[in-house]
């Protein structure tokens, strides 16, 4: 599933599904390109827009390291681990995260992590500049093609 078709938020399904994509995805910060995949898997949950998994091994080599603080728990996927992504001497602080030992529903995550799109320079899927999904706690990527009411901006957080 690439970023051409049209996609509502609505029709995503709670628990969240789980699905791969064949898509190119580049990610930038600070001027370096510090991922680039072609496979992955996005999960799609209710008034989501899609929360893209990357390899770990498409990251670069110095791009990632771990986060001091807290872990997060998923009702669905588990504990959440969180990254610092870094390029040169810029550090985005928890800006990625995984499931290290994921629930068995969504065991094709390990040893794939999640990026949140604000504080990088730019994520393109497709050659598609990607957009935050409003709000700061959740890490989904907005694309032209994603239609609905998106969860994320004060007022949602209940929905």
């Amino acid at each position: 599933m690439g970023v051409k078709d049209s996609e509502n938020v609505e029709d995503y399904p709670r628990p969240p599904a789980i699905e791969p994509f064949n898509c190119s995805v580049l990610v930038r910060l600070n001027g370096e390109l510090i991922v680039r995949a072609e496979t992955g898997f996005r999960i799609l949950e209710t008034y989501h827009p899609p929360t893209f998994y990357l390899p770990a091994d498409a990251f670069s080599e110095t791009a990632v390291r771990l986060s001091r603080g807290r872990q997060t728990m998923c009702e669905w996927k588990g504990k959440a681990s969180y990254f610092d992504l870094v390029a040169g001497d810029h550090v985005a602080e928890r800006a990625a995260w995984t499931y290290r030992e994921p629930e068995s529903r969504y065991a094709q995550l390990r040893d794939h992590l999640a990026i949140y799109a604000e504080p990088m320079d730019e994520i393109l899927v497709d050659g598609i500049r990607v957009i935050p999904q409003p709000g700061n706690f959740y890490g989904g990527w907005v694309t032209p093609n994603i239609t609905g009411p998106i969860k994320g901006a004060p007022g949602t957080i209940h929905w």
